[in-house]
């Protein structure tokens, strides 16, 4: 996607986000986005069951090497999230990333530069920028 796009997202924030402009607006609402779209993930598994989540200490064996990490480590999701619960995790999704483009405009920075650089520094750093 070009910058004209996150440029296009962040200036239809910016025109419709009236409320809550100020700063500590914006990051109560980017907490409280977050937390809704936790609560859609977890009523995906426990409300619909469209998925399973599992809770348990993954075994790593000194032996593994970084490369092989990713192919190790589960993600503890069991099943595909059915077309509703897909809908609402990708409009919670949606809002957070909305008061995202939101701070960024109340500290005027860009989206779209925000992205670069953490790509910058995950594609310089490789395997070693591991979250």
């Amino acid at each position: 996607m070009s910058d004209i796009k996150y440029s296009d997202f962040q200036a239809a924030v910016d025109s419709t986000l009236a409320r809550h402009r100020g700063v500590f607006d914006v990051l109560s609402k980017i907490q409280e986005s977050s937390a809704r779209l936790n609560r859609a993930v977890i009523k995906a598994a426990t409300t619909c069951g469209c998925i399973r989540l599992r809770a348990e200490k993954q075994e790593l064996d000194d032996s593994i090497t970084l490369d092989q990490l990713r192919d190790v480590i589960d993600n503890c999701v069991e099943g595909q999230l059915c077309e509703n619960c897909r809908s609402v995790i990708e409009k919670e999704m949606g809002a957070l990333l909305y008061y995202t483009a939101g701070l960024c405009n109340t500290l005027d920075l860009s989206l779209y530069d925000a992205i670069l650089q953490e790509e910058k520094r995950l594609t310089t750093l490789g395997r070693f920028s591991l979250r």
